[in-house]
């Protein structure tokens, strides 16, 4: 049995220094917001009223992300591709977000070379890579993330350089006093997170304990469905586990009904709702009558609530307390949580085909 409060598992466990990202979120927030903030856009591109984000995994959750905290603005629709086509709606009104960490994924360097022979707005966002040359020989914008990470780790620089993006094209207000408040909110939730806060005080290293041997399934809603998403992938990529989404209140239409088979199913399984005050209130009861069902069905559930008084803050803090969950579920699981090795295999038997 792995001891959390163990200093050396980290060492052992951790060769690449994860940790060492999630300790530095909300430095590399506040980098990403200001470089981003100083980038030059040009200044047609506020005449878009439609923004495509094409990317794949971690460079494409930042656009899930913006897309689900502005999804009440009239201007811009924003939209999220994980294609190799660009939507056909794609006119000389759309920006074109081409998000690539490696700048080599394939889904999105196809896309990204169908917005080069479309009117459309382009920008770039990447290290380096096929896409950095091809933006740059077309005259594309590229903003350069200036971080070396997996791409699930530069969450800032996909998330906070969109939402610099659309606030300087004035598609959203000044977000400057949101942005610092969430960054000291993920300052506090560190000293409550790290490792060196021992198990019985330790929210992550908990619930980290609760879910290990089970199959994770984490309910959202709102401005949280996409938070559930991140939570689900970071389980897979950092804890190398199954886990699973839904969303209110679709799930109450159906994942209901699936609570009674198999029933031997009913003790491995974990459902983790993540709630917070923003959301509408007949979503709300939906949270309490569900656990009320889950409870019936003989089935682990907890809601979390987050922290903050922004929707920034409520969706970045819950967001960090799943980051921290799914990097100790790695250590329980006994397996560095860099890695990804089935990726590298999908990406090797596709390069050969």
């Amino acid at each position: 049995m792995v001891n959390l409060d163990d200093a050396k598992i980290y060492q052992q466990l951790d060769p690449e220094n994860m940790r060492g990202h999630l300790h530095g979120l909300p430095r590399q927030c506040r980098a990403a917001w200001d470089k981003a903030t100083k980038f030059q856009l040009p200044e047609d591109y506020a005449d878009v009223d439609k923004v495509v984000i094409s990317g794949m995994g971690g460079s494409a959750i930042g656009g899930d992300l913006v897309r689900s905290l502005f999804s009440w603005n009239k201007k811009p629709i924003i939209f999220v591709s994980r294609d190799y086509n660009l939507p056909a709606f794609v006119d000389d009104r759309t920006l074109v977000i081409a998000s690539g960490y490696s700048g080599n994924t394939e889904e999105t360097l196809s896309a990204f070379s169908q917005a080069l022979d479309r009117k459309c707005k382009k920008l770039a966002i990447t290290t380096d890579g096929e896409l950095k040359r091809l933006a740059e020989n077309a005259g594309v914008p590229v903003f350069i993330i200036d971080y070396i990470s997996q791409p699930r780790a530069a969450l800032g620089y996909s998330f906070m350089s969109l939402l610099a993006f659309l606030q300087k094209l004035n598609f959203i207000g000044d977000k400057s006093g949101e942005v610092e408040a969430m960054i000291k909110e993920l300052e506090s939730l560190l000293k409550e997170l790290e490792e060196a806060v021992p198990s019985g005080s330790n929210p992550a290293k908990q619930m980290a304990t609760r879910l290990q041997g089970k199959i994770a399934v984490i309910y959202g809603a709102g401005i949280l469905s996409e938070v559930a998403h991140r939570w689900k992938t970071q389980i897979n990529e950092n804890g190398k586990g199954w886990a699973f989404y839904e969303t209110f209140s679709e799930l109450n239409h159906n994942a209901v009904v699936g609570y009674q088979f198999p029933k031997e199913q009913a003790s491995k399984i974990h459902v983790v709702m993540l709630r917070c005050p923003s959301l509408h209130p007949r979503i709300l009861i939906r949270y309490q009558i569900t656990g009320e069902f889950l409870e019936q069905s003989g089935i682990g559930h907890e809601i979390i609530d987050s922290r903050g008084k922004s929707e920034l803050s409520q969706m970045m803090s819950l967001i960090y307390l799943g980051d921290w969950v799914s990097y100790y579920l790695a250590m329980l699981n006994e397996i560095d949580p860099t890695p990804l090795n089935a990726v590298d295999y999908f990406k090797k038997r596709l390069s050969q085909t």
